[in-house]
């Protein structure tokens, strides 16, 4: 982007943010009308970071990289990996009918595509909903939105990112690799080959849990083997749509990962494999058979995104043959 055009993109970014009121940027529990579940979203304060890894740091891949500045605004992010018991609510949607009174969005509710029923049911209470594609991932942020009133959707790699990192430029948001990991995540070497329940270990700096480890988690971004090598110098809210189903990013490492996997930086990608399994002609748009480490987490941006532009970040189905 040519730097005086960036210039003048953050003087507006900023001065609409200064019209805000401060105070209304705070942690907050969302609840769902209607249901017993709600959930917690805390504010990430927009700025300037480093995105990627260098080159010294131990174990680094090259598709994290080039480094490389990103500008992003605020927004909110969920403490928690979205649960199953919260996903059942979009998948039963047995209170669709009581709604939030929703001034900004106008979404019809029964619209939006229903999930269908899991293979094999993991539900349990507390614990990351799991299997689930990204495009349902997205759908369940849409069904959100006109649910609460509130415009949520799936982290952009670089939201993913900054969060994960609270501040911190090394390998890990709580420093480097050390024993310590094991208060802050689950992964190969402590988490039996299981997944566990939300918020058990220690939260990062911006009292994020679970970034690093548990469930490995959806971005919106497409996946680029090549890393950063065709961004700019500096990127203001960046974001790559994919047209092509496979691959897509995912975040933070698993409870099947060692630590090297679980690193700020560290990508992930989508595959065809997790659904290999799956008998069905289509595949489902809903669930993968293979994939019962890939879970997600939402934002909600804080400037209210132009109506026109809502449905670009809800992920669009693509057919699986």
């Amino acid at each position: 982007m040519d730097k005086f055009l960036l210039l003048i993109f953050i003087s507006i970014l900023f001065s609409q943010i200064e019209t805000f009121d401060r105070s209304e940027f705070v942690k907050y529990d969302e609840s769902l009308i209607g249901t017993d579940f709600s959930f917690t979203m805390t504010p990430v304060d927009g700025n300037k970071f480093k995105m990627g890894s260098p080159e010294s740091e131990r174990r680094r891949r090259t598709d994290e990289g080039p480094i490389h500045t990103v500008i992003l605004s605020d927004y909110w992010i969920s403490t928690l990996e979205i649960s199953w018991d919260l996903y059942e609510t979009f998948l039963l949607r047995n209170q669709d009918s009581i709604l939030a009174n929703n001034q900004s969005y106008i979404i019809d509710i029964d619209a939006i595509s229903g999930a269908t029923m899991p293979y094999v049911n993991y539900n349990q209470p507390g614990y990351p909903v799991i299997n689930i594609t990204q495009y349902a991932a997205s759908q369940f942020c849409k069904w959100l939105t006109a649910k609460t009133g509130h415009y949520y959707r799936l982290p952009t790699e670089a939201e993913w990112e900054y969060a994960c990192r609270a501040g911190s430029e090394k390998a890990y948001s709580f420093g480097k690799a050390s024993k310590s990991i094991k208060s802050f995540a689950w992964y190969k070497n402590n988490s039996e080959g299981k997944l566990h329940k939300g918020g058990l270990k220690k939260p990062n700096a911006l009292g994020i849990y679970d970034m690093h480890g548990n469930a490995a988690e959806w971005v919106i971004d497409h996946y680029n083997p090549q890393g950063y090598s065709n961004t700019d110098n500096e990127q203001v809210n960046p974001v790559q749509f994919g047209e092509k189903l496979y691959p897509r990013v995912v975040r933070g490492g698993s409870f099947k990962d060692g630590p090297a996997r679980l690193r700020s930086a560290a990508r992930g990608y989508s595959k065809e494999l997790w659904k290999r399994r799956d008998p069905q002609s289509p595949k489902s748009l809903w669930w993968h058979t293979d994939a019962i480490h890939i879970g997600f987490r939402i934002v909600r941006p804080r400037i209210i995104p132009n109506k026109n532009d809502l449905e670009k970040y809800w992920i669009k189905p693509i057919k699986e043959y």
